[in-house]
C-alpha cells in the first residue's frame, strides 16, 4: 500500500511565512535523496472549526510508495535535521506536531 504521511503543525506566532517556506523546501528536497517519495504538498488548514483545529493551521504530507520508503525517510539524517527545526518552531515542542499515516 502507498502511505500518506500527514503532518499538522502548530507554529509559534513569531514564525514567519518565509521561515515556514524554508522548512518546507528542506522537506521537499528529501525527494531528491530518497527513492520512492511520490509527492510532497503543503496546505493551510482553512477549517472554520476553531475549537477542534486547536492551532494546527499548517499541514504537509508526503506520499510514499510503501511503508519501507516511509521508514527510510524516518531514519534519514536530513529528515531528522529538519524535524528538529520543526520541533523548535512549533508551540510546545512535540505537542505542536500531529502525525497520521494512512494506507491508500
Amino acid at each position: 500500500y502507498m502511505i500518506r504521511h500527514i503532518v499538522a503543525l502548530k507554529f509559534m506566532n513569531d514564525v514567519s511565512t518565509e521561515k515556514k517556506s524554508a522548512l518546507y523546501r528542506e522537506l521537499a528536497a528529501l525527494s531528491e535523496y530518497i527513492n520512492g517519495i511520490l509527492d510532497f504538498r503543503t496546505f493551510a488548514n482553512v477549517s472554520p472549526e476553531t475549537p477542534v483545529v486547536r492551532g494546527f493551521h499548517d499541514v504537509f504530507w508526503f506520499d510514499f510508495f510503501d511503508a519501507h520508503v516511509r521508514d527510510a525517510y524516518l531514519e534519514y539524517p536530513a529528515h531528522k535535521s529538519v524535524g528538529a527545526k520543526l520541533v523548535a518552531a512549533v508551540q510546545g515542542g512535540l505537542d505542536g506536531i500531529f502525525v497520521i499515516d494512512v494506507e491508500l
